[in-house]
């Protein structure tokens, strides 16, 4: 079969790779119909390197349909439709039973105390094949696999894999209530549909970000929009100056390890890829820094008392933090990986029942697999006004 590969820092390729087949009695095997990239594939573009092998197969957001089943797979039959959640969770260990399947016990990587495996995303989390590819191995076939109905486009339903689950929990997190106000730093993929689910709570959304296809898009959906370009750095007095004064009662920092505006740790990051993997990897798990010019706005513009939700992914071990002010503005923190299961009930009928999201047109590029190198390239560019690419195996 097709599949994007990892050949090394900006080098990703389309590779023939011996297909999947089932391993244990609950595994299913699908066709793959769609699979996104995620800002977190960037990472592995860019920064995480020294965790990954050349010829990894990448990709954490797909969806297709079941050609193959296990012998004990009782749930889903060759012909269904399904989407495929980033987490490898067995949904019956104390973590999963807590909502918490980015944590689950059976498959946390303890070789490197992470938390669950992930499809497609380096060692630290369990170096599993990945979704962007023809056809894909999933284990658990009987309580992870999402199952979605026929008819309406993959659209509708691939966003459940990831962005759908990430932004809902990235809310929830925030804590924000109807009427309350909550600013959202980055509007990339996970920023926007945050935005969009902040709204339809009733939560009013002010999107901060320096790319213009990114702040017309959110502005075009209602979101009060912030251009960090001309904001500078008095982004925190024209953030008060829209919140009475006071700030919002809530942070999402949709932007994570790779802010723009963190020179030194640019540097750190750049001077890491170049030093052997053995050694990259200790550095990073012990001493790495991340850029966290985001994280320090969050901390900076959300009101005394407030919440800051982390959603962006941050990968370092030494990060400076400002804790003096933290401390003195009350400030509380939630973060993690989302649990995606946890929020499938609430989110499903959504999808099922007219389109509130936005997700139909959420896409911004559809691309045959292809031409997945010069889509990692361009939207790692943030070019051609590209948010959102649906590969299409």
């Amino acid at each position: 079969m097709k599949a994007v590969t990892w050949h090394g820092k900006r080098d990703v390729r389309v590779d023939s790779v011996p297909d999947p087949a089932l391993k244990e009695p609950e595994d299913v095997i699908i066709k793959v119909t769609s699979s996104g990239i995620c800002g977190s594939d960037l990472h592995l573009y860019e920064v995480l390197g020294p965790f990954l092998t050349e010829g990894d197969i990448l990709g954490h957001e797909p969806m297709g349909i079941v050609e193959e089943v296990g012998a004990q797979v009782t749930e889903l039959k060759p012909g269904d439709r399904v989407v495929i959640p980033f987490n490898v969770s067995c949904n019956s260990c104390f973590m999963c039973d807590q909502g918490l399947q980015s944590q689950c016990e059976t498959t946390q990587v303890r070789e490197y105390g992470s938390g669950a495996a992930l499809f497609g995303y380096t060692k630290l989390y369990g170096q599993v094949p990945g979704g962007q590819a023809e056809y894909l191995r999933v284990p658990f076939g009987n309580s992870l696999p999402i199952k979605v109905p026929e008819g309406p486009s993959d659209d509708r339903f691939v966003y459940l894999s990831d962005v759908l689950p990430t932004a809902w929990q990235a809310v929830e997190y925030a804590g924000v209530r109807e009427g309350d106000t909550v600013a959202v730093l980055g509007l990339g993929p996970i920023g926007d549909m945050a935005c969009r689910v902040a709204m339809h709570r009733g939560v009013r959304a002010i999107g901060i970000d320096l790319v213009p296809e990114r702040l017309a898009r959110a502005k075009a959906r209602g979101v009060e929009t912030i251009d960090l370009r001309g904001a500078g750095k008095r982004i925190a007095e024209v953030v008060r100056d829209l919140t009475g004064g006071r700030g919002p009662d809530a942070v999402i920092d949709a932007v994570g390890m790779e802010a723009h505006g963190a020179p030194v740790a640019k540097v750190a990051q750049q001077f890491t890829g170049l030093l052997p993997d053995v050694v990259a990897q200790k550095f990073m798990r012990e001493a790495g820094l991340d850029r966290l010019k985001a994280l320090h706005t969050a901390i900076e513009i959300v009101r005394r008392g407030g919440t800051i939700s982390i959603s962006g992914v941050y990968g370092g071990m030494a990060d400076p933090m400002p804790m003096l002010t933290m401390f003195d503005k009350q400030v509380q923190l939630r973060m993690g990986q989302a649990n995606v299961w946890r929020w499938v009930p609430e989110i499903l009928p959504l999808l099922t029942d007219g389109d509130p999201l936005g997700v139909d047109d959420f896409a911004t590029h559809r691309l045959p697999l292809q031409e997945a190198p010069k889509a990692y390239e361009t939207f790692q560019k943030k070019a051609d006004g590209m948010v959102k690419v649906l590969l299409k195996p």
